[in-house]
């Protein structure tokens, strides 16, 4: 007997909750005049009788992300002695990291992120930048520039439902960037964390 073919995302079905985050969104969408009112109406109950993550993003695909306009990126510096963000983090929805001389690290997998997507501007300059984000994380990675030190996308293309995609735009430098999942080192380690 055959394995089950394996179920795709867009065919995964969909919670009450997810449904009225659409509901709340194509609402947002038409406050700000980007919908009409009878297109609203249509899409309104598109959503509320979605099966499946496929009939959602359907309803909302021509609309751009939702990411706070009046919220402070997060800078982060390399300098001559680099700089890592690791461990339990509040993470927001813009980010611009410098490699600067002495590296920079930005870790996501320890992290707990309900942000549906998170933008990060990257300089590699000299030392360079990685990137570790946990498995069913994606990145959309077409703005970046490879730069001197190149870009290297390490990730998978599977994405989990309810995390965030990575938008990554910048220039790799020098030093190059690098995004990636856990390595095996890094994976024992939180493993470690884990069993405490």
């Amino acid at each position: 007997m055959a394995p089950p073919e394996p179920v795709r995302r867009a065919d995964w079905r969909v919670s009450h909750d997810e449904r009225e985050a659409v509901v709340e969104r194509l609402n947002n969408a038409a406050a700000e005049g980007r919908i009409d009112l009878e297109e609203l109406d249509v899409r309104l109950s598109a959503a509320l009788n979605a099966k499946t993550y496929g009939d959602l993003e359907r309803l909302t695909a021509d609309l751009p992300p939702e990411v706070p306009v009046d919220q402070e990126p997060l800078v982060l510096k390399g300098g001559m002695h680099g700089v890592t963000r690791t461990g339990r983090w509040d993470v927001p929805g813009r980010i611009i990291v410098y490699g600067g001389m002495g590296a920079a690290k930005l870790d996501f997998t320890q992290t707990e992120c309900r942000l549906p997507e998170i933008q990060i501007e990257v300089h590699g300059e000299m030392a360079g930048v990685t990137i570790v984000i946990p498995d069913g994380w994606i990145a959309e990675t077409s703005r970046m520039n490879p730069g001197l030190g190149g870009f290297r996308d390490k990730t998978t293309p599977d994405r989990l439902p309810r995390t965030p995609l990575i938008r990554l735009a910048g220039s790799g430098g020098a030093g190059g960037v690098v995004i990636r999942h856990a390595n095996s080192w890094e994976r024992r380690k939180l493993r470690r964390l884990q069993e405490r």
